[in-house]
Protein backbone atom coordinates (compact mmCIF):
# COMPACT_ATOMS: atom_id res chain seq x y z
CA UNK A 1 0.00 0.00 0.00
CA UNK A 2 1.55 3.65 -0.78
CA UNK A 3 1.91 5.86 1.94
CA UNK A 4 -0.27 9.26 2.31
CA UNK A 5 2.01 10.69 5.44
CA UNK A 6 3.31 13.90 3.94
CA UNK A 7 4.56 15.81 6.41
CA UNK A 8 1.34 15.44 8.84
CA UNK A 9 0.66 19.03 9.03
CA UNK A 10 -2.76 19.75 11.11
CA UNK A 11 -3.54 23.57 10.87
CA UNK A 12 0.22 24.16 12.72
CA UNK A 13 2.55 26.49 12.17
CA UNK A 14 5.07 28.71 13.90
CA UNK A 15 7.12 27.24 17.52
CA UNK A 16 6.24 31.18 18.90
CA UNK A 17 5.95 31.82 22.74
CA UNK A 18 2.65 30.32 23.80
CA UNK A 19 0.40 32.87 24.94
CA UNK A 20 -0.89 32.66 28.75
CA UNK A 21 -4.16 34.15 30.03
CA UNK A 22 -4.85 34.58 33.72
CA UNK A 23 -8.56 32.66 33.93
CA UNK A 24 -9.52 29.67 34.61
CA UNK A 25 -12.53 27.02 33.61
CA UNK A 26 -15.23 26.97 36.00
CA UNK A 27 -16.00 23.31 36.00
CA UNK A 28 -18.91 22.74 37.96
CA UNK A 29 -21.77 20.91 37.27
CA UNK A 30 -23.85 24.49 36.21
CA UNK A 31 -24.30 24.48 32.60
CA UNK A 32 -24.72 28.39 32.69
CA UNK A 33 -21.47 28.93 34.61
CA UNK A 34 -19.11 26.43 32.21
CA UNK A 35 -20.46 28.70 28.97
CA UNK A 36 -19.75 31.83 30.60
CA UNK A 37 -16.32 30.66 31.79
CA UNK A 38 -15.74 29.58 28.44
CA UNK A 39 -16.48 32.51 26.68
CA UNK A 40 -14.29 35.11 28.81
CA UNK A 41 -11.49 33.04 27.66
CA UNK A 42 -12.75 32.58 24.32
CA UNK A 43 -13.33 36.43 23.90
CA UNK A 44 -9.53 36.98 25.76
CA UNK A 45 -8.20 35.15 22.86
CA UNK A 46 -10.46 36.06 20.36
CA UNK A 47 -11.67 39.94 20.84
CA UNK A 48 -12.95 40.05 17.91
CA UNK A 49 -15.43 37.72 18.38
CA UNK A 50 -17.62 39.83 20.84
CA UNK A 51 -18.50 41.91 17.97
CA UNK A 52 -22.17 43.28 17.04
CA UNK A 53 -22.13 40.18 14.11
CA UNK A 54 -20.68 37.61 15.75
CA UNK A 55 -22.37 34.64 17.29
CA UNK A 56 -20.42 32.60 20.24
CA UNK A 57 -21.61 28.66 20.36
CA UNK A 58 -20.35 26.17 22.11
CA UNK A 59 -20.02 22.45 21.26
CA UNK A 60 -19.31 19.79 24.31
CA UNK A 61 -17.53 17.01 23.10
CA UNK A 62 -17.78 13.70 25.74
CA UNK A 63 -15.90 11.26 24.39
CA UNK A 64 -13.36 11.43 27.09
CA UNK A 65 -13.35 10.32 30.93
CA UNK A 66 -11.14 12.77 32.35
CA UNK A 67 -10.88 16.11 30.77
CA UNK A 68 -13.50 18.65 29.47
CA UNK A 69 -13.38 19.49 26.21
CA UNK A 70 -15.45 22.05 24.13
CA UNK A 71 -15.76 23.31 20.78
CA UNK A 72 -15.81 26.88 20.34
CA UNK A 73 -17.72 28.38 16.89
CA UNK A 74 -18.28 31.68 15.93
CA UNK A 75 -21.34 31.44 13.95
CA UNK A 76 -21.09 34.79 11.77
CA UNK A 77 -23.82 35.77 9.22
CA UNK A 78 -22.44 34.52 5.71
CA UNK A 79 -20.04 32.36 6.67
CA UNK A 80 -20.13 28.45 5.56
CA UNK A 81 -19.49 26.03 7.55
CA UNK A 82 -16.22 25.27 6.37
CA UNK A 83 -14.98 28.82 7.08
CA UNK A 84 -16.76 28.37 10.40
CA UNK A 85 -14.53 25.70 11.29
CA UNK A 86 -11.55 26.73 9.97
CA UNK A 87 -11.46 29.20 12.65
CA UNK A 88 -13.05 26.93 15.61
CA UNK A 89 -11.33 26.56 18.54
CA UNK A 90 -10.90 23.49 20.95
CA UNK A 91 -11.10 24.34 24.79
CA UNK A 92 -9.95 21.86 27.19
CA UNK A 93 -10.24 22.21 30.99
CA UNK A 94 -8.01 19.80 33.06
CA UNK A 95 -10.17 17.28 34.93
CA UNK A 96 -9.94 17.62 39.01
CA UNK A 97 -6.98 16.96 40.34
CA UNK A 98 -5.22 15.08 37.80
CA UNK A 99 -1.75 17.22 38.45
CA UNK A 100 -0.86 14.66 40.36
CA UNK A 101 -1.36 12.23 37.57
CA UNK A 102 -0.23 14.66 34.87
CA UNK A 103 2.56 17.20 34.53
CA UNK A 104 1.23 20.35 32.64
CA UNK A 105 4.51 21.70 31.54
CA UNK A 106 5.59 18.76 29.98
CA UNK A 107 2.36 18.31 28.19
CA UNK A 108 2.68 21.83 26.60
CA UNK A 109 6.35 20.63 25.90
CA UNK A 110 4.90 18.02 24.06
CA UNK A 111 2.51 19.72 22.57
CA UNK A 112 4.98 22.39 20.81
CA UNK A 113 7.30 19.43 20.09
CA UNK A 114 4.90 17.69 18.12
CA UNK A 115 3.70 21.46 16.09
CA UNK A 116 7.38 21.59 15.52
CA UNK A 117 7.25 17.99 13.17
CA UNK A 118 3.43 19.09 11.62
CA UNK A 119 1.61 16.54 14.09
CA UNK A 120 -0.02 18.74 16.30
CA UNK A 121 -2.99 21.59 15.81
CA UNK A 122 -1.30 25.21 16.69
CA UNK A 123 -1.82 25.89 20.65
CA UNK A 124 -2.96 29.41 20.88
CA UNK A 125 -3.21 29.95 24.83
CA UNK A 126 -2.60 28.19 28.18
CA UNK A 127 -4.69 28.85 30.83
CA UNK A 128 -5.10 28.08 34.46
CA UNK A 129 -6.87 24.93 34.39
CA UNK A 130 -6.11 24.05 30.48
CA UNK A 131 -5.22 24.78 27.33
CA UNK A 132 -7.08 26.51 23.89
CA UNK A 133 -6.13 24.93 20.14
CA UNK A 134 -7.20 24.94 16.85
CA UNK A 135 -9.99 22.81 15.69
CA UNK A 136 -8.97 19.49 13.83
CA UNK A 137 -11.37 18.76 11.45
CA UNK A 138 -11.96 15.25 11.00
CA UNK A 139 -14.47 12.57 12.20
CA UNK A 140 -13.86 11.49 15.75
CA UNK A 141 -13.76 7.49 16.08
CA UNK A 142 -15.30 5.15 18.11
CA UNK A 143 -13.80 1.62 19.06
CA UNK A 144 -15.21 -0.25 15.85
CA UNK A 145 -13.58 2.33 13.62
CA UNK A 146 -10.21 1.05 15.26
CA UNK A 147 -10.95 -2.52 13.94
CA UNK A 148 -11.05 -1.71 10.31
CA UNK A 149 -8.19 -2.48 8.16
CA UNK A 150 -8.46 0.70 6.67
CA UNK A 151 -8.62 2.44 9.48
CA UNK A 152 -6.00 0.33 11.77
CA UNK A 153 -3.84 0.46 8.61
CA UNK A 154 -3.48 4.12 9.00
CA UNK A 155 -3.32 4.55 12.94
CA UNK A 156 -0.47 2.00 12.48
CA UNK A 157 1.36 4.38 9.65
CA UNK A 158 0.47 7.51 12.14
CA UNK A 159 1.80 5.91 15.08
CA UNK A 160 5.16 5.09 12.85
CA UNK A 161 5.42 8.37 12.18
CA UNK A 162 5.70 9.62 15.92
CA UNK A 163 8.21 6.95 16.73
CA UNK A 164 10.77 7.84 13.77
CA UNK A 165 10.62 11.43 13.37
CA UNK A 166 9.99 12.78 16.58
CA UNK A 167 12.72 12.90 19.22
CA UNK A 168 12.30 11.91 22.67
CA UNK A 169 12.44 14.57 25.58
CA UNK A 170 14.21 13.66 28.32
CA UNK A 171 14.77 16.15 31.79
CA UNK A 172 17.56 17.81 31.56
CA UNK A 173 17.77 19.87 35.08
CA UNK A 174 15.32 19.93 38.18
CA UNK A 175 14.29 22.44 40.25
CA UNK A 176 16.42 23.36 43.41
CA UNK A 177 14.76 21.15 45.57
CA UNK A 178 15.58 18.34 42.92
CA UNK A 179 11.81 17.34 42.10
CA UNK A 180 9.91 18.52 38.82
CA UNK A 181 5.87 18.93 39.33
CA UNK A 182 6.51 17.70 43.06
CA UNK A 183 6.79 13.92 41.96
CA UNK A 184 10.32 13.64 40.91
CA UNK A 185 13.28 12.17 42.70
CA UNK A 186 15.96 10.19 41.89
CA UNK A 187 13.90 7.05 43.07
CA UNK A 188 11.71 7.99 40.76
CA UNK A 189 13.88 8.78 38.31
CA UNK A 190 16.03 6.05 38.34
CA UNK A 191 13.57 3.01 38.09
CA UNK A 192 14.51 1.77 35.40
CA UNK A 193 18.32 1.59 35.05
CA UNK A 194 19.74 3.77 32.25
CA UNK A 195 16.47 4.83 30.90
CA UNK A 196 16.72 8.83 30.78
CA UNK A 197 13.47 9.92 32.40
CA UNK A 198 10.86 10.85 31.96
CA UNK A 199 9.70 7.57 30.76
CA UNK A 200 6.62 5.24 31.31
CA UNK A 201 8.68 2.94 33.79
CA UNK A 202 9.17 6.84 36.10
CA UNK A 203 5.12 7.44 34.78
CA UNK A 204 4.04 4.58 36.87
CA UNK A 205 6.71 4.92 39.35
CA UNK A 206 4.92 8.55 40.54
CA UNK A 207 1.68 7.13 39.98
CA UNK A 208 2.33 4.61 42.61
CA UNK A 209 3.63 6.69 45.10
CA UNK A 210 0.39 8.94 44.67
CA UNK A 211 -1.67 5.96 45.40
CA UNK A 212 -3.66 6.85 48.48
CA UNK A 213 -2.86 5.11 51.93
CA UNK A 214 -5.29 6.43 54.71
CA UNK A 215 -5.95 2.48 55.26
CA UNK A 216 -4.34 -0.76 55.84
CA UNK A 217 -6.06 -2.23 52.51
CA UNK A 218 -4.65 1.14 50.49
CA UNK A 219 -1.38 0.68 52.12
CA UNK A 220 -0.84 -3.27 51.81
CA UNK A 221 -2.50 -2.60 47.78
CA UNK A 222 0.50 0.52 46.91
CA UNK A 223 3.63 -2.16 48.28
CA UNK A 224 1.77 -4.98 46.35
CA UNK A 225 1.72 -3.12 43.43
CA UNK A 226 5.22 -1.78 44.13
CA UNK A 227 6.10 -5.27 44.19
CA UNK A 228 4.81 -6.29 40.76
CA UNK A 229 6.32 -2.69 39.37
CA UNK A 230 9.65 -3.53 39.92
CA UNK A 231 9.25 -7.33 38.57
CA UNK A 232 8.05 -5.30 34.95
CA UNK A 233 11.14 -3.21 35.40
CA UNK A 234 13.48 -6.16 35.86
CA UNK A 235 11.46 -8.11 33.07
CA UNK A 236 10.77 -5.75 30.32
CA UNK A 237 12.42 -2.87 30.75
CA UNK A 238 15.84 -3.60 28.99
CA UNK A 239 14.68 -5.37 26.20
CA UNK A 240 16.21 -4.32 23.15
CA UNK A 241 13.63 -2.30 20.87
CA UNK A 242 13.41 1.06 18.30
CA UNK A 243 14.95 3.92 19.11
CA UNK A 244 17.46 5.42 21.13
CA UNK A 245 17.92 3.69 24.48
CA UNK A 246 14.97 1.82 23.29
CA UNK A 247 12.55 4.18 23.86
CA UNK A 248 10.47 6.38 21.47
CA UNK A 249 8.20 9.55 21.51
CA UNK A 250 4.85 7.37 22.33
CA UNK A 251 1.59 8.71 22.36
CA UNK A 252 -0.02 6.19 25.31
CA UNK A 253 -2.84 6.98 24.60
CA UNK A 254 -4.34 6.03 21.35
CA UNK A 255 -8.10 5.41 22.44
CA UNK A 256 -10.65 5.41 19.45
CA UNK A 257 -12.10 9.37 20.76
CA UNK A 258 -7.71 10.70 20.40
CA UNK A 259 -7.59 9.32 16.81
CA UNK A 260 -9.49 11.63 13.70
CA UNK A 261 -9.64 10.41 10.46
CA UNK A 262 -8.84 13.35 7.97
CA UNK A 263 -11.41 14.78 6.19
CA UNK A 264 -9.82 14.17 2.04
CA UNK A 265 -10.60 16.64 -1.02
CA UNK A 266 -12.16 20.34 -1.44
CA UNK A 267 -15.91 20.18 -0.16
CA UNK A 268 -15.36 17.68 2.17
CA UNK A 269 -15.24 19.20 5.82
CA UNK A 270 -16.85 17.43 8.37
CA UNK A 271 -17.67 18.14 11.95
CA UNK A 272 -15.52 16.56 14.55
CA UNK A 273 -18.29 14.33 15.74
CA UNK A 274 -20.36 14.37 12.30
CA UNK A 275 -21.09 11.84 9.94
CA UNK A 276 -18.56 12.02 6.72
CA UNK A 277 -20.67 13.12 3.83
CA UNK A 278 -21.26 10.29 0.73
CA UNK A 279 -18.81 11.90 -1.72
CA UNK A 280 -15.91 11.24 0.63
CA UNK A 281 -16.79 7.48 2.18
CA UNK A 282 -15.33 5.90 -0.99
CA UNK A 283 -12.32 8.00 -0.67
CA UNK A 284 -11.57 7.50 2.97
CA UNK A 285 -12.30 3.51 2.33
CA UNK A 286 -9.79 3.76 -0.04
CA UNK A 287 -6.71 5.21 1.69
CA UNK A 288 -7.96 7.12 4.94
CA UNK A 289 -5.16 9.30 6.69
CA UNK A 290 -5.85 9.89 10.75
CA UNK A 291 -3.90 12.38 13.42
CA UNK A 292 -3.45 11.76 16.98
CA UNK A 293 -5.08 14.76 19.79
CA UNK A 294 -4.27 14.71 23.09
CA UNK A 295 -0.99 14.40 24.29
CA UNK A 296 -0.86 14.89 28.04
CA UNK A 297 0.31 10.67 28.86
CA UNK A 298 2.91 11.07 25.68
CA UNK A 299 6.37 10.40 26.87
CA UNK A 300 9.13 8.15 25.95
CA UNK A 301 8.25 4.22 25.85
CA UNK A 302 9.35 0.97 24.47
CA UNK A 303 7.49 1.17 21.09
CA UNK A 304 5.90 -2.31 21.84
CA UNK A 305 4.10 -0.51 25.00
CA UNK A 306 2.42 1.76 22.57
CA UNK A 307 1.30 -0.62 19.84
CA UNK A 308 -0.08 -3.19 23.28
CA UNK A 309 -1.87 0.34 24.79
CA UNK A 310 -3.63 1.11 21.20
CA UNK A 311 -4.62 -2.72 20.76
CA UNK A 312 -6.12 -2.79 23.94
CA UNK A 313 -8.43 0.45 23.09
CA UNK A 314 -10.15 -1.95 20.27
CA UNK A 315 -12.69 -2.69 23.27
CA UNK A 316 -13.26 1.01 24.40
CA UNK A 317 -14.05 2.12 27.64
CA UNK A 318 -16.64 -1.31 28.21
CA UNK A 319 -13.34 -3.46 28.02
CA UNK A 320 -15.12 -5.80 25.29
CA UNK A 321 -12.36 -8.38 24.88
CA UNK A 322 -14.19 -10.10 22.33
CA UNK A 323 -13.04 -7.81 19.36
CA UNK A 324 -9.24 -7.15 20.58
CA UNK A 325 -7.08 -7.85 17.69
CA UNK A 326 -6.33 -11.70 16.69
CA UNK A 327 -2.88 -12.71 15.82
CA UNK A 328 -3.57 -11.88 12.03
CA UNK A 329 -4.96 -8.40 12.68
CA UNK A 330 -1.77 -7.50 14.84
CA UNK A 331 0.70 -8.89 12.12
CA UNK A 332 -0.79 -6.78 9.30
CA UNK A 333 -1.06 -3.84 11.77
CA UNK A 334 2.41 -4.06 12.85
CA UNK A 335 3.85 -4.80 9.09
CA UNK A 336 2.65 -1.83 8.36
CA UNK A 337 4.14 -0.05 10.86
CA UNK A 338 7.25 -1.77 10.03
CA UNK A 339 7.57 -0.69 6.54
CA UNK A 340 6.51 3.13 7.06
CA UNK A 341 8.99 3.20 10.33
CA UNK A 342 12.11 2.33 8.95
CA UNK A 343 11.01 4.44 5.67
CA UNK A 344 11.12 7.51 7.82
CA UNK A 345 13.97 6.72 10.82
CA UNK A 346 17.19 7.89 10.29
CA UNK A 347 19.25 4.98 8.69
CA UNK A 348 23.12 4.96 9.92
CA UNK A 349 25.97 5.06 7.19
CA UNK A 350 26.75 1.94 5.72
CA UNK A 351 24.05 0.33 7.60
CA UNK A 352 23.08 -3.07 6.16
CA UNK A 353 19.26 -2.84 4.37
CA UNK A 354 16.33 -4.15 6.67
CA UNK A 355 14.36 -6.64 6.60
CA UNK A 356 10.74 -5.99 7.48
CA UNK A 357 9.65 -9.47 7.69
CA UNK A 358 12.00 -10.19 10.28
CA UNK A 359 11.39 -6.94 12.11
CA UNK A 360 7.73 -7.49 11.84
CA UNK A 361 7.76 -10.91 13.73
CA UNK A 362 10.54 -9.63 16.37
CA UNK A 363 8.24 -6.41 17.09
CA UNK A 364 4.86 -8.77 17.28
CA UNK A 365 6.71 -10.88 19.89
CA UNK A 366 7.70 -7.83 21.83
CA UNK A 367 3.74 -6.38 21.65
CA UNK A 368 2.39 -9.87 22.71
CA UNK A 369 5.04 -9.53 25.76
CA UNK A 370 4.10 -6.38 26.92
CA UNK A 371 0.04 -7.56 26.17
CA UNK A 372 -0.52 -6.91 30.25
CA UNK A 373 1.43 -3.55 30.99
CA UNK A 374 -1.53 -1.61 29.75
CA UNK A 375 -4.07 -2.93 32.07
CA UNK A 376 -1.27 -2.18 34.60
CA UNK A 377 -0.34 1.24 33.77
CA UNK A 378 -4.11 2.22 33.64
CA UNK A 379 -5.50 -0.05 36.80
CA UNK A 380 -2.90 2.34 38.61
CA UNK A 381 -4.49 5.48 37.11
CA UNK A 382 -7.63 4.62 37.98
CA UNK A 383 -7.05 3.93 41.38
CA UNK A 384 -6.16 7.84 41.46
CA UNK A 385 -8.94 8.83 39.29
CA UNK A 386 -11.21 6.86 41.98
CA UNK A 387 -10.42 8.89 44.85
CA UNK A 388 -10.03 12.58 42.87
CA UNK A 389 -12.36 12.97 40.14
CA UNK A 390 -15.53 14.47 39.71
CA UNK A 391 -16.30 13.06 36.77
CA UNK A 392 -19.27 10.33 36.36
CA UNK A 393 -17.49 7.37 35.86
CA UNK A 394 -17.10 3.98 37.74
CA UNK A 395 -13.20 4.06 37.79
CA UNK A 396 -12.92 1.72 40.87
CA UNK A 397 -14.60 -0.97 39.09
CA UNK A 398 -12.35 -0.13 35.81
CA UNK A 399 -9.64 -0.40 37.63
CA UNK A 400 -10.39 -3.83 38.42
CA UNK A 401 -11.18 -4.62 35.14
CA UNK A 402 -7.95 -3.36 33.87
CA UNK A 403 -5.59 -5.17 36.49
CA UNK A 404 -7.28 -7.70 35.82
CA UNK A 405 -5.69 -8.13 32.42
CA UNK A 406 -2.38 -7.99 34.10
CA UNK A 407 -3.05 -10.54 36.63
CA UNK A 408 -4.24 -12.81 33.16
CA UNK A 409 -1.29 -12.29 31.31
CA UNK A 410 1.29 -12.85 34.44
CA UNK A 411 -0.85 -16.22 34.57
CA UNK A 412 -0.50 -16.92 31.09
CA UNK A 413 3.16 -16.64 30.85
CA UNK A 414 3.76 -18.32 34.18
CA UNK A 415 2.00 -21.36 32.73
CA UNK A 416 -0.85 -21.45 35.35
CA UNK A 417 -3.59 -22.42 32.34
CA UNK A 418 -1.93 -25.39 31.84
CA UNK A 419 -2.31 -26.64 35.16
CA UNK A 420 -5.53 -28.26 35.45
CA UNK A 421 -8.98 -26.79 36.16
CA UNK A 422 -7.82 -23.61 35.00
CA UNK A 423 -9.30 -21.73 32.83
CA UNK A 424 -7.98 -19.28 30.28
CA UNK A 425 -10.18 -15.55 30.54
CA UNK A 426 -11.59 -14.30 27.40
CA UNK A 427 -8.80 -11.31 27.16
CA UNK A 428 -6.10 -14.48 26.40
CA UNK A 429 -8.49 -16.63 24.65
CA UNK A 430 -8.92 -13.74 22.13
CA UNK A 431 -4.93 -12.69 22.07
CA UNK A 432 -4.40 -16.31 20.97
CA UNK A 433 -6.82 -16.21 18.11
CA UNK A 434 -4.86 -16.78 15.00
CA UNK A 435 -7.79 -15.03 12.78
Amino acid sequence: MALDITNGAVNGNSMGQIRYISLSYDSTNDPTNDDSSARRLILALRPEWSSSDSKVEFVRFTDGITNTLLKAINRKPGLSKEQIDNEAILLRAYGHGTDVLIDRHRETQNHELLMKHGLAPELLARFSNGMMYRFIQGKVCQPADLREPSIYLAVARRIAQWHATVPCLHETNTGSNGTTNGLHSPSIDLIAPGKPPPNVWTVMQKWIRALPTKTVEQLTRQSELQKHLSWLVEKLSQRPGLGKNGLVFAHCDILSGNVIIEPKGPGTTVNGHGDIPAACQNTLQQHPSVNFIDYEYATPSPAAFDIANHFAEWGGFDCDFSVLPTRAQRLEFIREYIHTYFSLAEKPEGGESIDEEFESQKLLAEVDMFRGVPGFYWGIWALIQATISHIDFDYAQYAEVRLGEYWAWRDAIEGKYNAKGKDMPLREKRWAQLD
